[in-house]
């Protein structure tokens, strides 16, 4: 079997993995820093972040175009962009979010990169990994049972049934239980009502546990979080139900940052996995800072493309951990450009120059975004072998025409070999740039109508945004609240600068609806629901699922 024909699994598993006591010894980090969870995983402990001797490296930000169905790479080219920093003698360590079974057992897949820039073991953090997902789930439906039993038990607080906005949460992909009907079966089984679930990356814990300084921050801030309204429309709060502490314990072990390696050995801190669209999409803050801490070079990325996930890790997660990337890699594929330009994916192997340049508007209006915010940054062209080397040249002038700096990379094929163009490249641009231009997109002090209107305009390029009656009455009662002044969460369709996911490349002329805000108080920013975005996923027509399993010798095959 020749190397091009192995499948991810299948090279993950012939690697040769050091010792996690190998890559923590590498790190400067003694025994007290880390526990083992068995031979090549470790949890770190919050001490590592004591350490004021060390001086905090260069954030290096990975993000993409809008995604596709044709892919775009972009966690694989930030696996890959750690190995290469390191082979060019950048001591660097990779920040990732953990994957979620949902998407590994339906359409998606894990989330652990491909071919030569992976994330080892694969298998493990495909799967169970240390359990931080199933603490989260643990922690999320105990709350819930909490509510329930409260209501039962004689209301005290007078919570209205009808307006508990505290669902459950599941780690799998399942259609079924988005809305359900619960406390039947008679007086001593509950009290009936309407409920559902929400994939655990959805709950507001995995957001929470994703920004918070350390356990009390974690404590307070579940203590902050809304859960109902009471029949007078008075807001409830975990507080109100002293939820916080059983919930905090629960977490004590999810909050600490996990330690693994890449296939070339490079440490990453893989931690927390929030949906991407309902919430700010990073890996946790305490994984970033401790890569920042632990190497020269840190990098990280954010979820989908520019204008969701790199807006929100600059307004969001930036803004609250008081971090600054010194650089931003925009990850496009000619394949993914060409989608954007109105190719259809059965014909992507074909050469089409036109519609390569059609798509190059919506790499230019990434661009143009970045720019806004005051970053440097650089094209990675992953390469694919269907690339022509026309396309090439002409993706490589279009980049030259408009002073957009890029570099070829391919490290699915070559590991971190073939990153190193990249990787000389942006360090030439981190160490070459002096200049503090660096802003966020919006004060918090501002409406949230000039917020909106802000992300629509600069981010997307579109004209303006529009509320329906259900968010209108919605805003004037954050208003009353005082939730107001906080970062806005947009959750809208990846697949398009606009609401409509159908508008590929770069549309114009459009206005975003917001349909619904939900306040994640606890987590610190307010959700604006766009379009039809599901905090519920489903599974495809033929699941990955159905094509896994373990070969005689115990093997997982068929994982990817």
């Amino acid at each position: 079997m020749t190397t091009e024909s192995l499948s991810d699994i299948q090279i993950a598993q012939a690697a040769e993995m050091k010792p996690i006591s190998d890559i923590a010894r590498n790190l400067d980090l003694n025994e007290d820093h880390w526990d083992a969870y068995g031979k090549y995983k470790a949890k770190l402990n919050l001490s590592v972040l004591d350490d004021t001797s060390r001086k905090d490296g260069k954030l290096i930000l990975v993000t993409a175009i809008n995604p596709t169905s044709a892919g775009e790479g972009k966690t694989t080219m930030g696996v890959g962009l750690s190995q290469a920093l390191n082979r060019i003698g950048k001591r660097t360590v990779l920040a990732l979010r953990e994957p979620s079974l949902g998407p590994n057992f339906g359409l998606k897949g894990g989330a652990a990169g491909g071919g030569y820039s992976q994330v080892l073991p694969m298998e493990d953090i495909n799967l169970h990994f240390t359990g931080d997902l199933h603490a989260i789930t643990t922690a999320h439906n105990l709350l819930a049972t909490l509510i329930d039993n409260h209501i039962f038990q004689g209301n005290e607080l007078n919570i209205d049934s009808r307006q508990i906005i505290w669902k459950r949460v599941l780690d799998m992909s399942d259609r079924a239980l988005r809305n359900i009907t619960i406390g039947l079966g008679g007086r001593n089984h509950g009290i009936p009502r309407e409920d559902g679930f929400d994939i655990t990356a959805a709950s507001e814990i995995m957001a929470i546990l994703c920004l918070a300084e350390d356990l009390k921050d974690l404590e307070n801030k579940l203590k902050d979080m809304l859960i109902a309204y009471t029949f007078d429309n008075q807001p409830v709060y975990v507080g109100d139900l002293k939820a916080q502490g059983a919930m905090a314990i629960v977490l004590k072990e999810a909050i600490k940052p996990n330690l693994v390696q890449t296939l070339e050995n490079t440490p990453a801190i893989i931690h927390g996995g929030p949906f991407a669209n309902i919430a700010h999409g990073c890996n946790s803050l305490l994984a970033t800072r401790m890569a920042l801490k632990l190497g020269e070079y840190a990098v990280t990325e954010a979820g989908f493309g520019v204008d969701l996930g790199a807006e929100k890790f600059i307004d969001i997660k930036c803004r609250k951990g008081e971090l600054q990337p010194s650089a931003v890699v925009v990850v496009a594929t000619i394949r993914a450009l060409k989608m954007h330009g109105g190719v259809e994916r059965e014909h992507l192997g074909e050469e089409n120059l036109a519609a390569l340049e059609a798509g190059f508007a919506n790499l230019e209006r990434h661009a143009e975004t970045l720019r806004g915010f005051g970053l440097p940054f650089i094209v990675a062209i992953n390469r694919f072998s269907l690339d022509t080397q026309a396309e090439v040249e002409l993706l490589s002038k279009l980049c030259e025409d408009r002073g957009m700096p890029f570099a070829e990379a391919d490290v699915w094929g070559q590991g971190g070999a073939g990153g190193e163009d990249l990787a000389h490249k942006l360090v030439e641009i981190v160490e070459g740039n002096a200049h503090d231009t660096f802003k966020y997109l919006y004060d918090v002090e501002d409406s949230v109508e000039d917020k909106l209107h802000r992300i629509v305009t600069e981010v997307y390029g579109g004209l303006g945004v529009k509320l329906t009656a259900q968010a209108q009455r919605q805003l004037q009662e954050m208003e009353a609240h005082g939730w107001d002044k906080l970062p806005i969460c947009m959750a809208k369709t990846p697949l398009s600068l606009s609401d409509d996911p159908t508008q590929k490349g770069r549309p114009t002329n459009f206005h975003v609806t917001v349909r619904e805000f939900r306040p994640s108080l606890g987590a610190g920013f307010i959700v604006a629901l766009t379009g039809n975005v599901l905090t519920m996923p489903g599974l495809p027509k033929v699941p990955a699922a159905l094509n896994m399993g373990l070969d005689e010798e115990g093997n997982i095959y068929g994982l990817f």
